[in-house]
């Protein structure tokens, strides 16, 4: 059963700690700080690979935690990075972040960074200046960014196969390929797409059963959105129409109702070239066959081919083959035209957000609200007097204590980031 929908839980490794250390060597007159860097952590990467055909591996692992840097140590011996941890998905799959962030990974090779490692946090002897020559601090490291994210495949097909439930689409799948989807004499059969290749001397074409839509499917009935989006990024679609439905129903209201649903999920399916085919050609007299050829023919026109089928019989199917082939455009999808400029090595990298706002939370006590200003403070220990002083001089470089002053901030007062409250002196 093609897998086609996902959600799993990314977690970026944290970074290491940097170390607090002092050289300390008989005979060597010169010591000072030589604590090392911590290494940074592991990103979550997503790569697009050729060999995957769905998303069934997710079924079994949904949860992925990269490796964290490494600590740094003494004489400077810096942690090592953390391994990025790689996750494959196959073309065509389609990823939704927490922030709304989307890649569509089609091209192999093409990555995505879900979750960006924490940076690596730096030793105490960065810290070290002509006028604090022996620092007594190191920074902390901070975690990998982490969440949700929602996977979609959307199949990479050359030719869609659409029509109402029961069109005779899994049976003519079956006979113009290898493939081997569930054939059964009642609606809804296939529940999931199935893929099937033709090939000639100089072309393979990738063909794909599309359930079948009813009325409404645009809109979500049934299983219309999931069902829709397998047809999205074809080249070529082939409404399979039952030439005597065993309702009854008119084959022309039929096709309408199709067509319609297409149209209304995605403006594109309405200009992509067509091919009528009538299924089940077996079951009505020649006669009545040459009727409604004739009858399509003239309200469709001449540039929608129309073949009639059998797949009991066969009648048609080497046509329809014939038909697939010369019809389907050479030139790749747009979507696939549209990025062909990226390179295997392109990655996307959402940005952060900037910048910040202090709010008086009481008489005395003030929040300062921002990303930057959070992972800040959370690189340094409050409880350590140098480590404070030199976040003061942090936050004064980057225009927190002017902020707080025009918010009325006086020296002493409590302020919170991050989370963290301590108090200020910002004299």
């Amino acid at each position: 059963m093609l897998s086609d929908r996902a959600r799993i839980h990314v977690q970026a490794g944290r970074g290491g700690d940097g170390c607090m250390s002092f050289r300390r060597e008989a005979g060597v007159p010169m010591g000072g700080p030589d604590g090392g860097d911590g290494g940074r952590g592991g990103d979550v990467i997503l790569l697009c690979d050729d060999s995957l055909r769905d998303l069934q591996f997710f079924r079994r692992s949904a949860r992925f935690k990269a490796r964290k840097g490494g600590n740094g140590e003494g004489k400077q011996r810096h942690g090592a990075d953390g391994e990025d941890l790689i996750i494959r998905v196959p073309p065509g799959t389609v990823v939704e972040l927490e922030d709304g962030t989307r890649h569509d990974l089609v091209v192999p090779g093409q990555r995505a960074i879900l979750a960006k490692g924490g940076g690596g946090a730096r030793g105490n002897k960065h810290f070290a200046t002509p006028t604090r020559q022996a620092p007594r601090f190191a920074e902390k490291a901070l975690p990998g960014h982490e969440g949700w994210v929602e996977l979609h495949l959307k199949l990479l097909a050359d030719v869609g196969l659409v029509g109402l439930p029961n069109a005779g689409k899994s049976s003519l799948l079956s006979r113009i390929t290898a493939a081997q989807p569930k054939i059964a004499g009642y609606p809804f059969t296939t529940l999931t797409p199935v893929l099937g290749t033709i090939q000639s001397d100089d072309r393979q074409l990738v063909i794909a059963d599309i359930p079948g839509l009813i009325e409404g499917a645009s809109d979500g009935a049934g299983l219309g959105h999931d069902f829709l989006a397998h047809v999205e990024r074809t080249r070529l679609l082939v409404h399979v129409l039952d030439l005597a439905p065993l309702d009854g129903s008119d084959p022309f209201d039929n096709h309408a109702t199709i067509e319609q649903e297409l149209a209304s999920h995605d403006a594109r399916l309405a200009g992509l070239p067509r091919i009528l085919a009538l299924s089940k050609s077996d079951l009505v007299t020649e006669e009545d066959a040459d009727a409604a050829e004739e009858l399509w023919r003239e309200q469709l026109g001449p540039d929608v081919p129309i073949v009639r089928t059998s797949s009991a019989t066969g009648n048609g199917l080497d046509d329809l083959k014939k038909a697939l082939l010369q019809h389907v455009p050479v030139t790749p999808p747009v979507e696939i035209a549209d990025i062909d400029d990226l390179a295997e090595h392109r990655v996307f990298r959402p940005a952060r957000p900037r910048g910040f706002v202090v709010e008086a939370i009481d008489e005395g006590v003030f929040k300062v609200i921002g990303e930057g200003v959070d992972r800040l403070v959370a690189r340094y220990d409050v409880e350590n007097e140098e480590a404070m002083a030199f976040l003061e001089t942090r936050l004064r470089s980057i225009g927190v204590i002017r902020a707080l002053d025009e918010a009325g901030f006086e020296s002493g007062d409590d302020v919170e980031i991050g989370g963290i409250v301590f108090e200020l002196d910002a004299s």
